[in-house]
């Protein structure tokens, strides 16, 4: 009794697997067959050594030799001898690499502070045509080669130099350190406070890709006045929950907004997780609308403290240390990660999109709108701290300071 075997292939892709099986050694061609072979499944061996006139024995033994193949050496396998092939024209031509060196050593410049730190306003392109005037033309590709080996690549600015800095930075890091300490050992909150740059509500362009189909459409200009709105997320981080809050306002960024944002999220959230609480101590800027400065901020605070019936402790951090403040590397660097490539086309988007914001360690977030309308240049009460029940600590006493109900 006669069968016919199965067919996978056309017969023109069984003609290109037969011709390439024809150019390989022996032990590539069993490994070949057995691959193949392996991708066919049931039956496969079978059809494989049909069409390579190879036995079944062979591609058994190939599939053998590829369950004990080594971990791959980039040394092995080599068509030529290490240093082989044509020589690079920067290496062979006489002179070419000198006048290279002389052209960058007189538009070359460095880092007065580090030595290792170099760089040059000339592009290949623009090496490449003095080159050419010099009677040793050579193309900007090997050119943007040569500099790659000398180190010197093309990149982009590190946004990470510190500004500023003060003398008592040191001293208020340490303090920070022993309050937070401190005021967890007693079961006592701590909040991480800051206002993230505001958003623009509409069809304007925001950095970033996501995963779609077809890139979202928004206006080829960033003209502020084509917004729909603005958004002002003031963002609470709560360090030992690991949980951040956003209240986005769709006003102004002032200090009475920002006690506003904490009543809210103190009522409606974070009193249910600290009943006991007997004060609360707030980690925020020294700047914006917390800044340490502004007897309008101490006005409100004392405000707050009044309505939740709780002293606040205030530790502000120093001028140019903005960014170690808790909520900037443990909450906000992941609601932009949320947002990134996103059209906030709505208020109700940009609430979703932040309100997923979450982290394999745990973080979780929680996003509420307030719609109140603040304003700026209001007066501060006279002889405000005669008048509101403020403690200054003993230790730099105009970055930390106690706020208590009359």
């Amino acid at each position: 009794m006669s069968f016919q075997l199965r067919q996978e292939y056309d017969e023109q892709t069984e003609r290109h697997m037969k011709g390439v099986y024809e150019t390989l050694g022996e032990k590539d061609r069993r490994r070949y067959a057995a691959v193949e072979a392996e991708k066919l499944g049931h039956g496969g061996i079978n059809y494989i050594a049909r069409l390579f006139g190879c036995s079944r024995r062979t591609i058994a033994r190939g599939q053998a030799e590829l369950d004990q193949l080594p971990e791959a050496d980039p040394a092995e396998g080599r068509q030529r001898k290490p240093g082989g092939g044509r020589k690079r024209k920067i290496e062979s031509e006489p002179g070419l690499e000198d006048n290279l060196c002389g052209l960058l050593q007189t538009r070359l410049a460095g880092d007065p502070d580090d030595e290792h730190v170099v760089f040059t306003d000339l592009s290949p392109s623009a090496l490449s045509d003095r080159l050419a005037a010099q009677g040793t033309p050579l193309s900007p590709p090997p050119i943007r080669q040569w500099l790659e080996a000398q180190d010197i690549k093309r990149r982009k600015m590190d946004k990470s130099r510190a500004g500023g800095s003060t003398p008592d930075r040191d001293e208020q890091f340490e303090h920070i350190a022993d309050l937070r300490e401190t005021f967890r050992s007693r079961g006592d909150p701590v909040f991480s406070l800051d206002t993230k740059a505001k958003e623009h509500l509409g069809f304007l362009y925001r950095a970033g890709r996501v995963w779609t189909s077809e890139p979202f459409q928004a206006f080829d200009h960033d003209f502020p006045h084509w917004a729909e709105g603005v958004l002002i997320p003031h963002g609470i981080y709560d360090p030992l929950r690991n949980h951040g809050h956003l209240n986005l306002g769709l006003s102004r960024d002032t200090s009475q907004f920002v006690c506003d944002s904490f009543y809210w999220y103190w009522r409606r959230i974070a009193r249910h997780y600290y009943p006991q609480a007997s004060t609360i101590l707030w980690l925020c800027d020294s700047g914006g609308s917390t800044n340490y400065r502004h007897h309008i901020f101490k006005q409100d605070l004392a405000d707050l403290a009044e309505r939740l019936g709780l002293p606040i402790r205030v530790a502000h951090y120093p001028s140019y240390c903005s960014k170690f403040n808790p909520i900037e590397r443990r909450f906000f660097c992941h609601v932009s990660r949320a947002c990134q490539g996103m059209l906030f086309d709505s208020l109700s988007r940009a609430e979703e999109l932040m309100r997923k914001t979450a982290t394999a360690t745990g973080l979780s977030t929680t996003v509420h709108t307030i719609c109140r309308l603040y304003d700026t240049g209001r007066e501060v009460r006279d002889h405000l701290l005669d008048t509101i029940n403020i403690t200054f600590d003993t230790i730099l006493p105009k970055w930390n300071y106690t706020v208590a109900p009359q």
